[in-house]
């Protein structure tokens, strides 16, 4: 798959008559004689070829003038994955567009974001998407009314600013225009016993493309948990969010076809942030079939892939607390720097209310960690340094790791900080910013699994024999970490013993 798939007409078609689901969320077909537009995996009789018409994004067939279908339900359909395997303005727009700085700061708000003005990000974005960023975030806030809508029993004037709108008249024209229904007629459709019972509690599908394997995913974030902040519970990871209008808690638990999610906000405001945070982390817009297929053509990884295809790499949903994490976690054990960042939790996280019992702060801010005292941290003196310089920079803003961050430019900021190596950059960049293609030729559990399994494990060779993986190497490492017994590799209660 490429960039501006849309445009390429014989292989769009192909797909929607196929209904090969592979492709929702690459682009969406506006069909000229319902004037509807679907996602390709629609379940009815595909339109005449010439009745089609193939657009970008889900806002680009409404500013045509389409409306969504009501069968396939296009807008719940996973992003598309050129957003989280690209660097570039387009991308890192809407990047951030997810993250609902549109709504939040307004389109100057965004450009000042990403070192552009206004006008350029207008451009580009209309260039490539066939919507703006006003339109891109008018169609977001549709789709967050609608999970409301038809997931809560709360009164529409509430929904109306909860998912972002200005007023309820241009909630209800939104709505109706984009569903071609009004809320009133949204929640009628939609079985009473859906709707939870605690105001504020949201039960969500997040949809993903499939396969996806959870057990190193989940693994993954279950055996780093840290004490207050995380805990793995009856088969979900559970978490804090410290969102922009106040914090919640998560809920994430893999099913076959879609991951289930449990949300309690403090603002309901947050929601499309806290969505879109957690779809972040659990890498849920990959496109796996073509990250294995490219790990495939060589021969040592093929048998990995093979074995248990979909890996995705386990994220996070605060890009400066994970660094903070990453540097704690530096030549200690799994175990030790979870004991170094719960402390820290303790002593400066801010206390939450968990109804469920279990979780009790969020983690520390990064300005609430440049205020404390370097001797109360035990650790050696020089990663002290490490740790106080990190902190500093995120408090005061020299350093930015968000989700517009440019990858090459902040990987050389990284590196400039004492105490930082190729490693602690790269696993930042992996896991924290989201570059498909970090890669952690250093990490011992790499050089072990490839000497296990045949490939070069000095990290000069390494790194040449890697080549052919790009740009998808950061998967790669997970399906080499996968061929250990560490826990991250297994669901809680399913690993083996080491």
């Amino acid at each position: 798959m490429q960039r501006g798939m849309h445009t390429d007409t014989e292989r769009c078609v192909r797909a929607v008559q196929s209904k090969d689901a592979r492709f929702d969320g690459w682009f969406f077909t506006a069909v000229l004689t319902t004037r509807i537009y679907c996602r390709p995996s629609c379940p009815v009789v595909p339109p005449k070829p010439e009745n089609m018409t193939f657009h970008p994004s889900a806002a680009a067939c409404q500013q045509a003038g389409f409306r969504a279908c009501k069968r396939c339900r296009p807008d719940t359909s996973p992003g598309s994955p050129e957003w989280n395997q690209r660097a570039d303005l387009v991308a890192r727009a809407m990047r951030l567009v997810a993250d609902g700085v549109v709504d939040r700061e307004g389109v100057p708000g965004l450009a000042a974001r990403l070192g552009y003005s206004s006008r350029q990000v207008e451009r580009q974005l209309l260039a490539e998407l066939g919507a703006g960023p006003l339109a891109l975030a008018r169609a977001q806030r549709a789709q967050t009314a609608r999970l409301l809508i038809e997931t809560t029993p709360l009164p529409m004037a509430q929904i109306a600013f909860a998912a972002g709108f200005s007023s309820i008249r241009t909630y209800n024209d939104t709505v109706r225009e984009v569903f071609a229904l009004s809320p009133t007629e949204l929640r009628a459709r939609v079985p009473r016993k859906n709707a939870p019972a605690a105001p504020g509690a949201l039960a969500l599908r997040l949809p993903f493309r499939a396969p996806l394997n959870p057990d190193n995913l989940f693994g993954h974030l279950a055996a780093t948990a840290v004490p207050g902040v995380e805990e793995w519970r009856d088969g979900a990871y559970r978490r804090t969010l410290r969102l922009p209008y106040g914090h919640g808690i998560v809920a994430l638990t893999p099913r076959p076809d879609h991951i289930a999610c449990r949300l309690t906000l403090s603002d309901l405001r947050d929601l499309t942030v806290a969505i879109s945070r957690c779809r972040r982390m659990l890498d849920l817009d990959a496109d796996p079939v073509a990250v294995d297929d490219q790990l495939r053509t060589d021969p040592v990884l093929a048998p990995l892939v093979d074995k248990a295809p979909g890996r995705r790499v386990p994220r996070t949903v605060d890009e400066a607390e994970f660094a903070v994490r990453a540097v704690l976690g530096q030549q200690v054990s799994t175990a030790a720097a979870r004991t170094h960042a719960a402390r820290l939790v303790t002593a400066y996280g801010e206390p939450v209310d968990d109804p469920e019992g279990g979780l009790t702060h969020l983690f520390p801010s990064p300005e609430a960690l440049a205020a404390l005292d370097p001797e109360s941290l035990a650790m050696p003196r020089t990663r002290r340094t490490t740790f106080t310089t990190l902190v500093g920079q995120l408090s005061d803003g020299t350093l930015n790791l968000g989700v517009e961050s440019d990858w090459t430019r902040t990987r050389a900021q990284l590196l400039a900080l004492p105490g930082f190596g190729p490693w602690t950059a790269d696993v930042i960049a992996m896991r924290a910013l989201g570059d498909p293609d970090a890669f952690l030729p250093t990490d011992l559990g790499i050089r072990r699994a490839a000497q296990e399994v045949g490939l070069p494990s000095t990290p000069a060779a390494l790194t040449a024999r890697a080549a052919a993986w790009r740009p998808w190497r950061a998967y790669a490492v997970q399906y080499l970490w996968a061929t250990d017994s560490h826990p991250i590799n297994f669901l809680p209660g399913q690993g083996r013993s080491r």
